[in-house]
């Protein structure tokens, strides 16, 4: 639930510094477009999730780097992994995310999100966007966003969740599933859940 909660605030963050840098810039005009299409449409996205799909495919995903993701959740097996495998697993990766963020965006009760100091450089390109999650009355969650700046803008390469890392967690599982059943296991895995959710 965690990590369908980060996903949710990735681009639910609503910052009132007038001081943003150009990756909270990014992170605040996506979260304004997509939550105010949903208000606008709640009711027709949870009849048909498919649309809400489509929505977070356009405006959110772009600024995700699957290839760079899926790169550092394959760990040392990134090298073991040829071209058309690389495409396929990036494609499910993506798949996976898109609907794992799309029900939790479905969810969102309004959780207050608390702005700690940004850390690393941008002259540098690569920072890290800070929050916590304010769960009125319990621990706050802290989320911590990593950006690195690319070619066409920012990009979002990993997220963490009280100090849990995504692609970690995905480094370990998928490390498993190829350990038993090779690249291609793990990509008929992944494929197999995209279409059973």
């Amino acid at each position: 639930m965690r990590v369908l909660l980060s996903l949710l605030l990735l681009f639910g963050l609503n910052p009132l510094y007038a001081d943003q840098t150009e990756p909270e810039k990014l992170i605040t005009n996506t979260t304004e477009k997509v939550l105010e299409t949903i208000r606008n449409n709640s009711a027709e996205y949870k009849e048909e999730p498919a649309k809400l799909f489509a929505l977070i495919d356009e405006i959110v995903l772009p600024h995700f780097d699957f290839q760079r993701m899926a790169n550092l959740a394959l760990g040392r097996y990134r090298r073991k992994i040829n071209d058309q495998q690389k495409t396929q697993l990036t494609d499910e990766f993506r798949t996976l995310l898109v609907r794992t963020y799309g029900k939790a965006l479905l969810e969102y009760t309004d959780e207050k999100v608390i702005y700690l100091p940004m850390r690393g450089s941008i002259k540098k390109g690569d920072v890290t966007v800070r929050t916590e999650i304010d769960q009125g009355g319990g621990f706050p969650i802290p989320l911590n966003y990593n950006l690195y700046q690319a070619d066409n803008g920012w990009k979002v390469y990993d997220i963490s969740v009280d100090n849990i890392s995504l692609v970690t967690n995905y480094r370990s599982s998928f490390a498993r599933e190829i350990k038993k059943n090779g690249i291609d296991g793990l990509i008929k895995t992944l494929r197999e859940r995209n279409q059973g959710q």
